[in-house]
């Protein structure tokens, strides 16, 4: 993520609009990596993906709102459920992620799927109650004003209607990817994440996701938890996904050179070896929250 240091006694400051144009910029570079990940995605977040899609009560002829997107594997998940007579619009800040979610509805027959750029603390943009249901998979903890983002995604929900969202759990019970930013956060010298700052494990702190949807207004709302392992042949195949697909880490390293930025993915395929066995392979841990309230 990106974050501005700044001298003592003067605390860091945290730029959103910078944020923002970061994140759009990184992933329009991941954006082929994303899409090239699917089945990977598919298989680590497919508990997560049906818990969501469940919780958000997701049926037959449903309209569903997918924000932050991504290449859309979800998406497709999504409209496989709605069918024919439901559709389901997917936005992203990014157009050419997007463009990959588009092309793999077409592939897969799917004409109902739609697909809009969009800022994901935008959706007031949208009609207001035109949506039964809208979801999100590991994007709401990435926005610079969450409250924001849940207002619009609230404010585009029909009365009753439900929204989902997937997140990552605390910083501990993900050492995949807390392993990886702690060393980035130590090389790259970066400050703590300020109180309310976007990150991987904003919304993961016990009761965090649930108070942040009552507080945009949602009720019924329950959080699950789900273990969701990230099973690959090795921790190096792990530092691969991590370095083609994450773009916070990206973000993170943003002040390093390149020989740096080099020699610190070396330190982490190294501290991920220990999750790595000749009889299982790479297992690395990972669990993520569902929240989800109605409208």
């Amino acid at each position: 993520m990106t974050e501005t240091l700044v001298s003592s006694p003067a605390p860091a400051v945290f730029d959103a609009e910078k944020f923002r144009q970061t994140t759009r910029a990184q992933w329009e570079s991941a954006a082929p990596a994303w899409d090239r990940w699917g089945p990977l995605l598919a298989r680590w977040l497919g508990p997560a993906t049906e818990a969501m899609l469940d919780m958000a009560a997701v049926g037959e002829g449903s309209r569903v709102l997918d924000v932050a997107a991504g290449a859309g594997e979800q998406t497709l998940t999504a409209a496989r459920r709605v069918g024919a007579r439901g559709h389901v619009l997917a936005t992203d800040i990014s157009p050419a992620i997007l463009r990959y979610a588009k092309a793999a509805a077409d592939a897969a027959g799917l004409s109902h799927v739609e697909t809009l750029e969009l800022d994901g603390e935008r959706h007031d943009r949208l009609p207001a109650g035109s949506f039964d249901a809208a979801v999100s998979r590991v994007g709401l903890i990435y926005f610079p004003d969450q409250q924001r983002a849940l207002a619009g995604i609230r404010h585009a929900l029909k009365p009753g209607g439900r929204f989902a969202a997937v997140v990552y759990a605390t910083a501990d019970r993900n050492a995949f990817f807390s392993v990886p930013v702690g060393i980035i956060r130590r090389r790259a010298q970066l400050p703590p994440p300020l109180p309310g700052q976007p990150g991987p494990f904003s919304l993961g702190g016990e009761g965090v996701l649930a108070r942040a949807l009552e507080q945009a207004g949602f009720r019924d709302v329950e959080v699950r938890r789900i273990d969701s392992p990230v099973h690959l042949p090795t921790a190096a195949e792990c530092v691969r996904f991590e370095r083609e697909s994450f773009g916070a880490l990206h973000q993170m390293m943003a002040s390093l050179s390149e020989a740096e930025r080099d020699d610190t993915w070396r330190e982490i395929e190294q501290a991920l070896l220990r999750f790595e066995s000749p009889a299982a392979g790479f297992v690395g841990p990972c669990e993520m929250l569902v929240g989800a309230g109605t409208r």
